[in-house]
């Protein structure tokens, strides 16, 4: 096993805010230190639908434009609502304004109601994973060739050139998943995993996809372990150290941690950025 790797700390900020309130917190997101910044794959609001809600990747090309260092992405791009090499052409572009700042964060997709609103097929679960699975190849081979043919029960391309390439080597694939099958894609193809759950949930899936991955010859270590944490990490600057803690005890190296729901969330947020984030870094080495 290599040497752990260093803590990430990010924000799921989210796009449901007016453009120029979010543009501020990008900026503040930055200046407070954090490592990434995500939005989410959702049209409307889930708490509430009436919540205005940007679209994920054009609201990520305003933050590439507004931020200089933190790593950017969407937690995570449902596959059912965009043609996979369209949703690479779109992270892609992001990657080139961000100067190769960008996470590809994908999923086979779950919100039924969401595909209902707008027109867009929900297969069955196995159905829904079939489909994301043959994504995949085709977005391994859309990094690697000039010209891609694929013929799959799914998707087909037919001679698609694929210019420009990420302007990092390939864009790091960012899987969220839980399920044994898309555990087992997550082992086979992604560069980080993002996980839910408390920390005894988290560690149970990390040791699932740690023997998968050994299944196939494939070193653990090299996926990035992400956790969205249900704990409440911003409750207070105590709660927060506990919980990263915790988590790290269960093999959990990046944290995205949602945008405050309150003033009082925010003021911890503040300070964990400033008096608590350096500590657990300095400790981890």
């Amino acid at each position: 096993m290599n040497a752990s790797p260093p803590l990430r700390f990010g924000i799921v900020l989210g796009q449901r805010a007016p453009w120029p309130e979010l543009a501020e917190r990008a900026r503040e997101v930055e200046a407070l230190g954090f490592d990434s910044l995500y939005v989410v794959d959702h049209f409307y609001g889930l708490r509430d639908v009436e919540d205005p809600t940007h679209e994920a990747y054009t609201i990520l090309a305003g933050f590439a434009l507004v931020t200089e260092r933190v790593r950017l992405g969407v937690m995570v791009c449902g596959n059912t609502y965009r043609n996979p090499a369209f949703l690479l052409k779109q992270a892609v572009t992001v990657d080139h304004m961000s100067g190769g700042r960008v996470d590809f964060g994908v999923g086979a997709g779950w919100l039924e109601r969401e595909h209902e609103a707008y027109g867009f097929p929900f297969p069955a679960a196995g159905e829904r994973v079939d489909m994301f699975a043959e994504a995949l190849e085709v977005w391994d081979l859309l990094h690697r060739e000039e010209r891609t043919t694929y013929d799959g029960r799914y998707y087909q391309l037919l001679d698609a050139p694929f210019a420009p390439k990420p302007v990092q080597t390939r864009l790091p694939v960012l899987i969220g998943a839980s399920l044994p099958r898309m555990l087992r894609l997550t082992a086979r193809h992604a560069d980080i995993w993002n996980a839910r759950g408390d920390p005894a949930e988290a560690a149970a899936g990390n040791e699932r996809l740690t023997t998968l991955c050994r299944e196939i010859g494939r070193d653990p270590a090299t996926i990035l372990r992400g956790i969205s944490p249900s704990l409440n990490l911003l409750a207070s600057a105590g709660a927060f150290a506990e919980g990263v803690a915790a988590y790290r005890a269960a093999g959990f190296a990046d944290f995205q941690i949602p945008w405050p729901r309150s003033d009082e969330e925010h003021a911890v947020l503040r300070t964990v950025a400033r008096e608590v984030v350096p500590g657990l870094r300095a400790e981890a080495g």
